[in-house]
């Protein structure tokens, strides 16, 4: 026990210093300065409701916008209270939160410059008086629009307003959405954890007690935060901390109008029954018209939960995998309906933004081979990857085609894409050909009804010389061998097929393509035995806030799954480690579960 709370306190030590380091590279903001004329009425001052903001801070605040080039100015109050001052250089490093086009956007609760043109390219119809809850949502939404164009300031001349817990809830719910409740109580048994630990080693306590006091004051001494409350804060911490979480626990919530009305949706939809969501099954194989066919796995679906029960067979002669029966339009509607959008949509969208320096890694692959000029991503959904690869490739004209229009349609207007399209590719194709020189489909195939027709829509849009990217589940990893039906990727009911590495290369050299790189470790994600254990915990214990299911006894679920993710937390962390330090030898030894082709047109 006295060595834990050792670690504990180091630990809080050093963390203190990484913030401190954080802390010392925000900006502040020049009083007195003024902006150019033509600025003045460039931007505008979105602030919160109550807060009084002075003439000279608004000009300065303008002036330093637009002196950087920015499209949105976050105004930090240096005296900001001491917990969300923390929060905020745990969130945000000033290094490289400007140019992290991943980065979500991050709030000081209080006030915002943000260009005229860019309210309006986001249609933000509302931007006065506004909550901190609100205005959260609008940082977070503003640098998606502005990516690399959106920058924190701290100022000295700034009232402090308070966030009440019913606000705070509000933000924590968008951050962890359906876990929200899993996570609250996460921080409330380490609080608890850690007390029973200081009385039952008082002196070694009393050592971590000091550490988590001055903590804040490591965190912001010398640094252009100055909270109001510091001294308070760090002599109360042990009692505040809990009380604090505990506000947000039993704040009230307003009911989602929008939940409500998916659950009606959903549950006339289940009560109808889900067999009329699959086509008749197939008696040979879609690849190679083979009836050598075996019964892979059978599997439900343990990411969303909704009802219904999916079979993988395998093609003897061939080895091609694909989902048999298979969904019908219909059923693809229902079980994509709310993972990529609507409701689940938060939770997507935390895992595209830590994927940022994968989406780089694929663009990367270009390099040496071309300089592409302009590029459609095909199944490019929210325009993540395009987002990304701007990095690597600046002058590039970036494209997307999506089934989701509405996804990309966004994508279009927050200028991660240049043009998005909307429908079938192999419907569209004849309308693209020649206007790219680089095709790409990211973990697309799998979800496609025809993989073969892709293909060929593909080898119909580039011209000669013009270069393919895929990068596709790997069927043949030994460690979906291994699993079985909770690998990842097998990812039902949506991924319907799963083409070998060698069908793919032959399909591709059969088009008029030639092979130009292969990359199996490179493309690995490192996350198959973090998946299993996560797939498992969601299989006995999913989350009943979900609108396609009614719990009997909704606190008791959540009981059962607030105390099993508690119970799984030793596991999902050996999981997660095993999982980075088997990474090296995947990359070097195989054994991926991704891989990539690049190849050329002839």
């Amino acid at each position: 026990m006295k060595r834990v709370l050792g670690l504990v306190a180091a630990g809080l030590v050093l963390d203190a210093v990484r913030l401190r380091r954080r802390a010392l590279r925000l900006n502040g903001l020049v009083p007195g300065e003024l902006p150019p004329e033509e600025s003045a009425s460039a931007y505008l001052l979105v602030g919160r409701a109550g807060l009084r903001i002075s003439d000279e801070v608004r000009a300065a605040a303008i002036a330093h916008a637009a002196g950087h080039g920015l499209d949105v100015l976050e105004l930090i109050p240096s005296s900001l209270d001491t917990a969300r001052a923390l929060e905020l250089v745990r969130r945000l490093d000033p290094a490289g939160y400007r140019s992290d086009r991943a980065a979500r956007g991050v709030s000081g609760g209080h006030a915002i410059v943000v260009s005229a043109d860019l309210l309006r390219r986001a249609e933000v119809s509302r931007w006065s008086d506004l909550d901190a809850d609100e205005l959260d949502a609008l940082s977070v939404k503003l640098k998606k629009y502005s990516s690399t164009g959106t920058d924190v300031v701290v100022v000295d001349a700034l009232g402090v307003r308070g966030c009440p817990p019913e606000q705070r809830r509000a933000i924590l719910r968008r951050r962890y959405h359906n876990d929200l409740p899993v996570q609250q109580a996460a921080m409330l048994t380490a609080m608890a954890a850690f007390g029973a630990a200081a009385l039952r080693s008082p002196r070694m306590g009393a050592v971590a007690l000091a550490a988590a006091a001055v903590h804040p004051l490591i965190a912001t001494a010398g640094t252009r935060l100055a909270p109001r409350d510091l001294a308070r804060f760090a002599l109360l911490r042990p009692v505040g901390a809990p009380c604090r979480v505990l506000g947000t626990v039993v704040a009230a919530e307003a009911e989602d109008p929008a939940e409500e009305k998916a659950r009606a949706a959903y549950l006339a939809d289940i009560e109808r029954g889900t067999d009329r969501f699959f086509e008749e099954p197939r008696t040979d194989c879609p690849w190679c018209s083979s009836t050598a066919l075996t019964r892979l796995l059978t599997s439900r679906d343990y990411q969303q939960r909704k009802p219904g029960v999916f079979t993988v067979d395998r093609c003897a002669s061939c080895g091609h995998v694909f989902q048999n029966p298979r969904l019908n339009l219909d059923g693809l509607d229902f079980y994509y309906r709310d993972y990529y959008d609507g409701l689940g949509e938060p939770e997507v969208e935390r895992g595209f933004r830590l994927s940022g320096g994968h989406y780089r890694q694929r663009a990367e692959m270009l390099r040496g081979h071309t300089t592409p000029r302009s590029w459609l991503d095909v199944g490019g959904g929210h325009g993540h990857f395009c987002n990304a690869a701007r990095d690597s490739w600046p002058e590039t004209t970036f494209d997307v085609l999506d089934m989701n229009g509405t996804s990309i349609a966004e994508a279009e207007r927050q200028g991660w894409v240049d043009t998005a399209h909307h429908g079938l590719f192999p419907e569209l194709a004849s309308g693209l050909t020649g206007r790219y020189d680089v095709v790409s489909m990211h973990h697309y195939l799998e979800h496609t009804l025809d993989p073969a027709l892709e293909l060929d829509a593909a080898a119909a849009v580039l011209p000669p010389g013009g270069h393919l990217l895929i990068e596709v589940p790997d069927p043949e990893s030994p460690f979906a061998r291994a699993v079985g039906r909770w690998w990842h990727n097998w990812f039902q009911p949506q991924h319907l097929h799963f083409v070998p590495l060698n069908n793919l290369t032959e399909a591709l050299e059969a088009r008029g393509f030639t092979i130009l790189e292969v990359h199996r470790g490179p493309a690995h994600q490192q996350l198959d035995l973090l998946m299993v254990v996560l797939l498992m915990l969601n299989r006995v214990l999913p989350s009943p806030r979900s609108p396609w299911r009614t719990p009997r006894h909704p606190r008791l679920a959540w009981t059962a799954r607030i105390a099993g993710y508690l119970a799984a937390a030793p596991l999902i962390a050996a999981a997660t480690a095993a999982d980075h330090a088997l990474h090296p030898l995947i990359r070097r030894y195989g054994g991926a579960n991704t891989y990539r082709v690049l190849a050329r047109k002839a």
